[in-house]
């Protein structure tokens, strides 16, 4: 098995401001929409085999969904909670870290739950080509959520909120990271934006309620406000437990642009990226010769005219 051996997250100090294009500009990226059940084993082999059909579609880079190994639900993330640390306790890590290296691939591993000093964590883990575990995102905002006869849930209740953004540099391209209630907060992608991120990914997993309301609009809001592409990765609507995803797994472009989408069931769909037209976008409207800095930092609020 490859070494499961960690680099640092790429820190914001380290990552440099303009747009470069990257060494490879036209790739292929797929969003594997699984369907969750209770058997941990099971959804593992479902996950290699979508693996496997992904890279001979020419994939060069794979997203996994928000708690894929495991139902989302409460009951269940202590019971396949994974410590990273312990290769024997991770068979979740192993099989992503093998199918990275067996297969040439870089893996967004969508998100599991990570048991680490006591704490658990809701933690999306990134592979290269050579099986290494690249980087790790803890999910910063959690999803508190009580909307009276729809849904009440709070995922504070049981995981820790991570305290870091991360940005990693891949085989293909320079990648910020979110999960899932992440993606609601602009000011993430914006720092992303502002230090070379070619490429967002957001695991996934809205609910039924603000799936239908938000989860198109925030992703293309993400992607047409800072001219880069933004991907997303859900469970099927069918995947076991008492929370009900929206699915609807998307690819979307630098202008705001749906390049593909799924619907709700089990499948993986394939999509090309081609990163000129991030610089194509930014040349014809070059939103940050344009900000105003200067009047978004000096004005207090209160003295706004009402």
């Amino acid at each position: 098995m490859a070494s499961l051996r960690t680099t640092r997250n790429l820190t914001m100090a380290d990552a440099p401001n303009p747009f470069q294009l990257p060494n490879i500009t036209k790739f292929k990226i797929a969003l594997c929409q699984l369907s969750v059940t209770s058997d941990k084993s099971q959804n593992l082999d479902r996950a290699s085999r979508s693996i496997r059909f992904s890279v001979e579609q020419g994939a060069k880079l794979l997203v996994l969904p928000e708690m894929w190994n495991c139902p989302y639900s409460s009951d269940y993330f202590a019971k396949y909670a994974e410590d990273f640390d312990n290769r024997d306790a991770s068979p979740t890590l192993s099989m992503l870290s093998e199918a990275a290296c067996c297969h040439g691939i870089t893996i967004i591993g969508g998100s599991l739950p990570e048991w680490d000093h006591g704490r658990l964590y809701n933690t999306c883990c990134i592979f290269g080509p050579d099986g290494k575990l690249k980087a790790k995102h803890r999910k910063i905002h959690l999803f508190d959520i009580d909307i009276p006869g729809e849904i009440s849930f709070k995922e504070s209740d049981t995981f820790t909120a991570g305290d870091q953004p991360t940005i990693v540099d891949t085989e293909v391209g320079r990648i910020g990271i979110g999960i899932c209630h992440d993606i609601r907060f602009p000011e993430l992608a914006a720092l992303y934006r502002k230090r070379g991120v070619d490429i967002i990914c957001y695991p996934g997993a809205f609910n039924m309620s603000t799936g239908e309301l938000l989860w198109e609009l925030v992703q293309r809001a993400r992607a047409v406000d800072n001219q880069l592409f933004v991907a997303t990765c859900s469970p099927s609507r069918n995947s076991t437990g008492s929370y009900t995803t929206w699915g609807h797994s998307t690819l979307v472009g630098p202008s705001g642009e749906i390049i593909v989408t799924s619907g709700h069931e089990e499948t993986t769909v394939i999509a090309e990226i081609d990163y000129s037209n991030i610089q194509l976008q930014r040349k014809s409207l070059p939103l940050d010769d344009q900000k105003r800095e200067d009047i978004y930092k000096c004005i207090d609020v209160h003295e706004l005219n009402p």
